[in-house]
């Protein structure tokens, strides 16, 4: 039965890897928008002029997986795309991290949306449905699909709807075709906003450190509403208390960071929702 399941992956790590492929080539070649790869990790990592061949470079090696997968049985390829997803994960452990607020750049464009837990978890996913295709039989990914049976039909639908679950690119891609705009483009009311901010488990923790509960300031770049509070940091110095709410999904990313009277970011603990914001504005 755990045979039957791994094996009936192979068209579904196929697909996926197909997908993001397709879509990296396609945001690198178009790069419509200026500076867009900079909101998009792995790239957003490097420098500006590497950025292009390393989302091309990952798009190759994504195709050239899927070629051997679907081509041939041989492990080289399994353990190559377990090797993959399982480094991707820890890619997006680190970009979460050090830049919470770009996007996995998984899909390209598409994936601009801060990486979260779904994101890590499709990883993990994948990298799991890819080392058990290791141990199911050694025949091309193409045979699977030709010869697929009701059983392995299911299996595969199941682990299909599971990574659709842990895609928040699936709700962007939904809001782009509602609003024929990306999100940066798209108006959006500050008081909803503020709605998410004060709804937020960011908002609660950190909510005692503030003076008062009216933000001085506020004002949008791109896809983040950022808000300003008045407030102390721990060692009791007057500080403005930062927050930045994405403004696309459902359950959108909140992040926070406290700067004080300087300019200068105060460290307030090790909080993966903490990103370093100017106080400039």
């Amino acid at each position: 039965m755990l045979t039957t399941i791994a094996a009936a992956q192979l068209p579904v790590l196929v697909a996926l890897l197909l997908a993001g492929a397709l879509a990296k080539v396609r945001t690198a070649v178009n790069d419509s928008e200026p500076g867009g790869l900079s909101r998009l990790g792995p790239a957003v990592l490097m420098a500006s002029r590497w950025q292009v061949p390393a989302m091309l470079g990952c798009a190759a090696a994504e195709l050239s997986l899927l070629v051997g997968l679907t081509a041939t049985g041989h492990p080289f390829f399994r353990w190559g795309t377990a090797a993959f997803f399982a480094v991707s994960t820890y890619v997006l452990w680190e970009l979460r991290r050090r830049r919470p607020d770009v996007g996995c750049g998984c899909f390209g464009e598409v994936s601009a949306i801060p990486v979260g837990l779904r994101s890590l978890g499709r990883t993990m996913v994948l990298t799991a449905m890819a080392l058990g295709t290791v141990w199911a039989p050694p025949v091309p990914g193409w045979s699977v699909l030709a010869g697929i049976t009701w059983s392995q039909a299911l299996a595969a639908a199941g682990g299909l709807l599971v990574l659709i679950v842990l895609s928040p690119e699936v709700e962007e891609a939904a809001a782009r075709i509602r609003h024929r705009a990306p999100c940066e483009q798209r108006p959006l009311d500050p008081a909803t906003a503020l709605s998410r901010l004060r709804s937020s488990a960011a908002w609660r923790s950190h909510e005692r450190l503030l003076s008062s509960t009216d933000p001085t300031d506020s004002w949008r770049e791109l896809c983040w509403r950022f808000f300003v509070y008045p407030g102390r940091s721990h060692a009791g110095d007057p500080a403005d208390v930062v927050f930045a709410i994405y403004l696309s999904g459902r359950h959108p990313a909140v992040r926070v960071a406290m700067v004080g009277f300087d300019g200068r970011p105060i460290e307030i603990g090790s909080l993966p929702e903490s990103i370093r914001v100017s106080a400039g504005r």
